[in-house]
């Protein structure tokens, strides 16, 4: 007696990863971590600032300065020393990182708010709204950042926000670029074209479907695009066109000391240091989320 075949049971698909694993592929690479690492410091800094030296960051100390009116360098007083006003200079810096982490963050949310509307309306409607689109973005894309930046900040009163502004006006150009090539080959899967079929609408189609499939990108330029903001913030008020004293940035610090540097060479270097490992940090980072999250890039090393 034969026993009976058992029906074969249906092959499903096996579950997709979850997001969190992102964070554990993350935390995995070294450099990828020193950069989180980085970041975690220069965030608690900017938010303990208060709390971690005890000085007001324009606060002009008695005792800041030498007999002879020259700065002090680091010393367990002034663990960075002070500049040629008698501040302390790791309460400038560390009120700095505030500067820098919030044009970064609204300054990059902004940029990539615009590029992602032009570049998924562009990549999506195509035909005259997208050539005009891109033809603008093209514009905008001839003109030398820097020099675009400084145009828009001598136009404008500059304080905090202005800068922001005109930073989020220069930068997003590339992510508009990004993200309608990606939606113009989004649009054109069979997918899309399946929920056409069924009557799906527009926003439906674009918010169910396509921007789902672009947040890793965004994600990607958005960690990388802060890099560039805070480098652009950085330079544009070392011009004496970004933020303006007596609000500490890292650019005015250097701006304001740079004749001390043969002197008092501490007073361009901790700022400086500053800069280039906070810019660092959102590379390194933005370069491993790259890689995790870009499906061409998994599997390999």
């Amino acid at each position: 007696m034969t026993s009976p075949i058992a029906p074969e049971l249906p092959v499903t698909a096996s579950p997709a990863r979850p997001r969190a694993g992102v964070w554990r592929r993350l935390v995995r690479r070294p450099l990828a971590l020193t950069g989180l690492v980085i970041i975690a410091m220069t965030v608690a800094g900017a938010l303990l600032a208060p709390y971690l030296t005890g000085y007001d960051p324009n606060e002009q100390m008695f005792d800041g300065l030498t007999l002879e009116g020259a700065p002090l360098p680091p010393s367990a007083t002034f663990w960075l020393g002070t500049d040629l006003l008698g501040r302390d200079l790791l309460t400038r810096i560390l009120h700095g990182a505030r500067t820098s982490l919030v044009i970064g963050i609204v300054a990059n949310g902004a940029a990539l708010l615009i590029g992602t509307l032009v570049g998924i309306t562009s990549g999506y409607f195509r035909g005259y709204v997208g050539a005009a689109l891109m033809r603008f973005t093209d514009l905008m894309m001839a003109f030398p950042a820097l020099l675009l930046a400084i145009c828009l900040a001598a136009v404008f009163q500059p304080s905090l926000w202005i800068v922001a502004m005109v930073i989020a006006l220069v930068n997003w150009v590339q992510t508009a670029r990004i993200v309608f090539t990606e939606t113009s080959s989004l649009a054109e899967r069979e997918f899309i074209d399946a929920e056409r079929t069924i009557g799906a609408g527009t926003a439906r189609i674009l918010f169910r479907h396509i921007l789902p499939h672009l947040l890793p990108t965004i994600i990607v330029w958005g960690t990388l695009g802060i890099s560039t903001t805070v480098l652009l913030e950085a330079t544009l008020s070392y011009l004496g066109i970004g933020v303006q004293p007596p609000t500490a940035s890292w650019g005015n610090i250097i701006f304001e000391n740079q004749t001390y540097f043969q002197a008092a060479p501490w007073l361009v270097f901790f700022p400086g240091a500053a800069i280039l490992a906070l810019a660092l940090a959102f590379n390194l980072v933005g370069d491993a989320l790259r890689d995790i999250l870009d499906p061409t890039q998994r599997g390999r090393a």
